[in-house]
């Protein structure tokens, strides 16, 4: 085999490779936008977050869950409790600014449609979404 033949051959296997990981980044991966101060200090409007679907989730994780006043809106919250029956709840760093499971309760786990794990915009605030200020982990509430 001639060396622009193997040339060849590794571009369409890159190609393939690149093509591969594309196709399962969407399937996997949320891209979001912060709006609103619920979930100030730590994430404030404009911030671009990337999120994980299908991961577990634990007491303390910034999540997106659909709205359940409204399906079709995405809430970026952080999950304060599991409940009995696959339910969680749900509330930003921000109580006063929140409209969060304080006002419309828990909801089944299914809303969440993923964990966040990076904020990549803005680049001078890129990270991990950082716990409420001066805690590690938000106390859990009933």
């Amino acid at each position: 085999m001639s060396r622009r033949g193997d040339y060849l051959r590794l571009l369409v296997s890159i190609a393939g490779v690149v093509l591969l990981l594309a196709v399962v980044a969407r399937r996997c991966l949320l891209r979001v936008e912060v709006q609103g101060q619920s979930m100030a200090p730590g994430l404030l409007p404009g911030d671009r977050l990337l999120a994980v679907k299908g991961l577990r989730t634990r007491v303390g994780d910034v999540v997106t869950a659909a709205d359940p006043r409204q399906p079709s809106r995405l809430l970026v919250k952080r999950v304060v409790a599991r409940g009995a029956g696959d339910q969680v709840s749900l509330a930003g760093d921000n109580p006063a600014a929140s409209t969060d499971s304080r006002s419309f309760g828990p909801v089944p786990a299914t809303f969440v449609s993923g964990r966040v794990l990076w904020r990549y915009r803005p680049s001078d605030r890129r990270g991990r979404p950082s716990p409420p200020e001066g805690r590690d982990r938000p106390a859990v509430r009933g």
